[in-house]
């Protein structure tokens, strides 16, 4: 089964940018669909199974509509293509105030033949060309969804992150051990893992993000 795997897209970064005289976009914006558009096209070329976008489709919460549209062409094509897509929601993709929705969940109101959102830490059966496949999707965890006003009461920070990460890592073990073992699994997050390293062999720490450990 090919999976293509990539996250982090944040479109709406048009620093540097100037105004393309004939789309009249951002050429910043435009750099980044070009990009998109590279990757849409190989996972057609060479028949991807499944495309994850594993968070933080757009810069902020609040896309405009440009850019709304923008991305759901890509993913149109996708979809015509018969490629399912899975959209992890990132810490970019999360409204301000509780009740809201994210950058993304508008294709699972629209539900979009193919597209499907992950918004919460469970298991999602998505069908490919190839058979199911279990994604374990870990979404960015919001503290008010895993801990109540109780549980965090009195913490410190580094307790309460600890508690995030007890939290987490239980949510994962559980959902594995319940995995079907004749169909294939993968985890997809929106986290740091500690002692991640990139291909330049650079740990990899940022602020205060959630951190599982490897081990977990």
């Amino acid at each position: 089964m090919r999976i293509l795997h990539f996250a982090d897209l944040h479109i709406g970064v048009e620093n540097y940018g100037r105004t393309d005289p004939t789309s009249f976009l951002s050429t910043r914006l435009l750099d980044f669909l070009q990009s998109l558009d590279e990757l849409v096209e190989y996972a057609i070329d060479y028949e991807v199974d499944v495309v994850i976008l594993a968070g933080d489709a757009y810069k902020n919460r609040d896309p405009s509509q440009t850019q709304q549209r923008e991305l759901a062409r890509r993913l149109a094509k996708l979809s015509k293509a018969g490629i399912p897509t899975f959209l992890l929601v990132g810490n970019h993709d999360l409204p301000n105030a509780l009740g809201r929705a994210t950058a993304i969940d508008i294709y699972d109101t629209l539900q979009i033949p193919l597209i499907s959102v992950g918004d919460n830490l469970q298991t999602y059966i998505i069908s490919t060309a190839k058979g199911p496949i279990q994604i374990v999707a870990l979404p960015w965890p919001k503290k008010s969804k895993l801990l109540s006003v109780e549980d965090t009461k009195g913490m410190s920070i580094d307790e309460l992150n600890l508690r995030v990460q007890n939290r987490l890592s239980e949510g994962i073990r559980q959902l594995a051990q319940d995995l079907d073992p004749n169909m294939p699994a993968i985890l997809a997050g929106h986290v740091t893992v500690h002692g991640a390293k990139l291909g330049s062999e650079r740990t990899m720490m940022l602020g205060q993000d959630h951190h599982l450990l490897i081990s977990d």
